[in-house]
């Protein structure tokens, strides 16, 4: 999970986990930083490829690869265990009802669970770095409900993020040379890309909802508070999704899908653990990001995985590389560039703006 907001500040103008990450040395939160991004990275990008690998060695069950994006939740358990605990009092002494907050995370479970049955669907039909470049449209997506749902202001460099992610969607939907698995006629790709484009638009939905019930809702964002929101939302999709498995009747065929499979019955129960498992070290790293800089910095970098992966998918499934996908593949660094320096910029202006309250109170207790 991540979002277009900083968390929210207590009185000294430092989010209750961020205070604690200050008193390290640079060295150490840069090496914390550099693990969580290769957390992200990494777990992202080996789920990625792994969906695509069950797919080429004859898994056909769009409900069992939803449901291992979210079935290794309990993995999560782990960062709330080992890292330390913010204590920061909620903004207001009314907390919000255990029916209302049952509600949001049935509501975005289910919501997620219909997500990533888009991108399973999705993957099926594109290879994997057709599939990348189209889930990077993720971060327009971002900026656009950001504006209507959490005021995130509209920038000449997001407007461009935009309009240049944009492009590079439409570049990959008019492809003619887009490689398909299998040789997939062309009415599945169109299936395979709006599945994803779908999904991506959906997922950054799901990614403005959860900001705005911080904001609105539970009014704190500790981290045990993004972490429940993590796990009860996973829980919940999890069960929506072992229900769609069972009622769809796929669950009949997963016994001969794994005799059948290319590699081997083992390899096929390592391909779903390993799936399961790398979403999950993807999501540590996404949480550990948002405490560690911010939600927004979280989603950046969950998009340069994006971009790495057809990098990944020309290596490990020799995916054809052809002149529109680098075009793509540039035009999504170039977004990622211009939003990330917007980033930068707000930040370097509210650092400054904190630094002259402090200068102004220190003045006055003189």
């Amino acid at each position: 999970m991540s979002g277009n907001q900083e968390p929210i500040l207590n009185k000294d103008g430092v989010s209750g986990m961020r205070s604690a990450y200050l008193k390290l040395k640079p060295w150490q939160w840069w090496l914390l930083v550099a693990i969580n991004i290769f957390f992200l990275v990494a777990g992202q990008s080996a789920a990625v490829l792994l969906g695509r690998y069950y797919y080429d060695k004859g898994g056909n069950s769009k409900w069992l690869a939803t449901l291992v994006q979210t079935a290794a939740f309990p993995f999560l358990y782990i960062p709330l265990v080992l890292l330390p605990s913010s204590g920061e009092p909620s903004i207001t002494s009314t907390s919000p009802s255990i029916k209302m907050l049952a509600l949001i995370y049935f509501f975005l479970g289910a919501l997620i669970a219909g997500d990533n049955m888009l991108y399973s669907t999705g993957l099926l039909y594109l290879s994997a770095s057709t599939y990348s470049l189209i889930c990077a449209s993720q971060l327009a997506f971002n900026a656009i409900f950001s504006y209507f749902l959490n005021s995130q202001k509209f920038t000449s460099l997001i407007l461009n993020s935009v309009v240049v992610l944009s492009f590079s969607a439409a570049l990959i939907a008019v492809n003619d040379d887009s490689d398909g698995p299998s040789g997939l006629s062309k009415g599945k790709y169109i299936i395979g890309f709006l599945c994803t484009l779908g999904a991506s638009a959906i997922y950054s939905l799901v990614l403005s909802l959860m900001q705005l019930t911080f904001q609105k809702v539970i009014k704190k964002e500790t981290f045990s508070v993004v972490l429940d929101m993590q796990i009860y939302t996973s829980l919940v999709a999890t069960c929506v999704s072992v229900i769609g498995l069972f009622a769809s009747g796929e669950w009949k065929t997963l016994h001969g899908e794994a005799e059948s499979f290319g590699s081997g019955r083992v390899s096929y129960i390592l391909t779903m653990v390993f799936t399961a498992v790398s979403w999950q070290v993807c999501s540590v790293g996404v949480v550990g990001l948002i405490f560690l800089v911010s939600s927004l910095f979280s989603n950046v970098i969950s998009t340069v995985a994006l971009a790495v992966s057809p990098i990944a998918a020309v290596i490990a499934f020799h995916d054809k590389m052809n002149g529109v996908k680098v075009i793509s593949l540039l035009m999504a660094f170039w977004s990622f560039g211009c939003y990330s320096y917007q980033n930068y910029f707000d930040d370097s202006k509210a650092r400054k703006a904190q630094h002259d309250v402090k200068d102004n109170h220190h003045d006055s207790s003189c």
